[in-house]
């Protein structure tokens, strides 16, 4: 059967018929998705991020190519993110709200590409990328075979082996290649992961530059300097597999997307909805078909985009029901409509304990719906490291620090942030009676987004003044154990 094909000369773009056999095949666009995980958006020094020089590859990467300002992704954790990824649906439309499955009558990306004519290859993450049992790489290496993930020089070893493999084979790639770092346990250079590579530079605590939704402590920084060390080695990786793909002469025809699965994993990121927690850097280059150093700093995009993004760019046929739209038309310096917001949910994280967060932005607010919150359940996670430590011990003194905690931990039914003055989310502002019109818009937004999709929790935000009716809600979509594990943890919290 003959393949569709985007191919591009000058100004006109049009479609070509090509078997699969043809001498052409390699003519077809690659693909080559890399993530980070936890990584903070404005860890990058394209994105500001201080010290400057701490990702040398990816700022060189991005002068090649288009950054995006308004990029999110809409689940910030790990599986769910990757969920969404896989198959281009927001995570009740695919069952994969949590660290669960994906329903096996979900179509995916590995299985279409496959279909397509794509060889598919996956280094890293491969269990939280994969959210269903059928969907089957032609090529993966996880954890253990990448020097715990964190070895730059084993991910251009076998990067370098799948993209011999496809120039052998005369099929285009889809290739996913997930580092593990920066995530969790930080590097230590004293005291080395087992198959961890060292970094290319080690930093210290007067590195750090604290962001602005933790306090400025001893014991955040210690840990952040840590932190750094990780994104260090995943800049070390992501120039290792940019070489493999220089050298195996395919550069120029594939595109290269980077981002991060979530924000960093510290209290007031990751696993949220606020700003910083589904913030993503998001670089791409493709040579003759995104201009070099360009930026774009308009429109929003997420993570529901890219399965929709790379049918377009690869002409694959794909599947209905996308939830995402394809942003390549952005790619080449074009506009688009409708890209004015973002969506974004947490429903439950590692463990099973539902936590259920619904979330709108815009370029200036953003507001989000918890109908987890109820004055009993309290929230954590195993994000909150040494600089949770540091402050509860500061929080003995410092009653601003221990407000910041109690938010955290038992948060309120909604939240609204004036994102233009206050991007780290300290001031609630859902009682301004200042801001009460925008309040009312985005509550809207929110209403037509979950009725569209079917998002359970839409129930819930109707009935939110009637904490009984929410409780039943709750326990229908995430089961009555889900619902209250997080209850029965509050002494262990405090």
């Amino acid at each position: 059967m003959p393949q569709i094909f985007p191919f591009r000369s000058g100004a006109c773009f049009c479609l070509l018929a090509v078997t699969y056999s043809s001498i052409f095949a390699n003519d077809r666009p690659n693909i080559l998705l890399f993530t980070a995980d936890d990584l903070h958006a404005e860890s990058l020094g394209v994105y500001g991020g201080l010290p400057a020089d701490l990702t040398p590859h990816l700022n060189a990467f991005a002068a090649e190519g288009m950054r995006f300002n308004k990029a999110h992704v809409n689940a910030a954790i790990c599986a769910p993110c990757r969920a969404i990824i896989a198959t281009g649906r927001y995570s009740h439309r695919s069952g994969a709200m949590g660290f669960m499955p994906a329903r096996e009558d979900v179509p995916d990306i590995v299985t279409t590409f496959r279909s397509g004519g794509y060889l598919t290859g996956i280094l890293g993450k491969v269990g939280h990328s994969t959210p269903k049992s059928s969907m089957t790489w032609d090529y993966l290496f996880d954890q253990k075979d990448l020097g715990n993930g964190r070895s730059p020089e084993l991910y251009f070893q076998r990067s370098k082996t799948f993209l011999e493999r496809c120039r052998a084979e005369g099929k285009p790639f889809y290739f996913m290649v997930n580092s593990h770092d920066p995530h969790r346990p930080y590097c230590n250079p004293d005291k080395l992961m087992q198959g961890a590579a060292m970094p290319s530079r080690v930093y210290s605590a007067d590195d750090v530059d604290v962001p602005g939704f933790l306090p400025d402590l001893p014991g955040v920084r210690s840990e952040l300097a840590m932190y750094l060390n990780s994104t260090r080695r995943l800049d070390d990786t992501f120039g290792k597999v940019m070489r493999a793909l220089q050298e195996s002469g395919m550069s120029d025809n594939t595109l290269v997307v980077f981002m991060s699965d979530n924000g960093i994993a510290v209290p007031f990121a990751k696993c949220n909805t606020w700003f910083h927690s589904s913030r993503t850097p998001f670089l791409a280059r493709w040579p003759g078909q995104v201009e070099s150093a360009s930026v774009n700093d308009t429109d929003f995009i997420s993570t529901v985009d890219l399965f929709a993004t790379f049918l377009e760019v690869s002409g694959v046929a794909g599947p209905d029901g996308l939830d995402g739209r394809s942003i390549f038309s952005l790619l080449q310096g074009q506009t688009q409509t409708g890209r004015d917001f973002v969506y974004t949910q947490i429903d439950s994280k590692a463990g099973g304990d539902a936590v259920p967060m619904r979330a709108v932005q815009n370029a200036e607010f953003g507001y989000i719906y918890n109908p987890f919150s109820d004055g009993r359940h309290v929230y954590r996670n195993n994000n909150e490291g040494r600089s949770m430590a540091a402050m509860q011990s500061a929080a003995k003194n410092d009653p601003a620090i221990a407000a910041r905690i109690a938010l955290f931990r038992n948060r309120v039914a909604e939240e609204f942030y004036d994102l233009t003055s206050d991007a780290d989310c300290l001031n609630n502002l859902i009682n301004s009676a200042n801001h009460a019109a925008s309040i009312k818009a985005l509550q809207d937004k929110l209403v037509a987004q979950m009725a569209v999709t079917g998002d359970p929790m839409l129930p819930a935000f109707q009935n939110r003044t009637d904490r009984k009716k929410v409780d039943r809600i709750l326990a229908e979509t995430y089961g009555v154990s889900a619902q209250f594990k997080g209850r029965k943890n509050r002494q262990k919290a405090n």
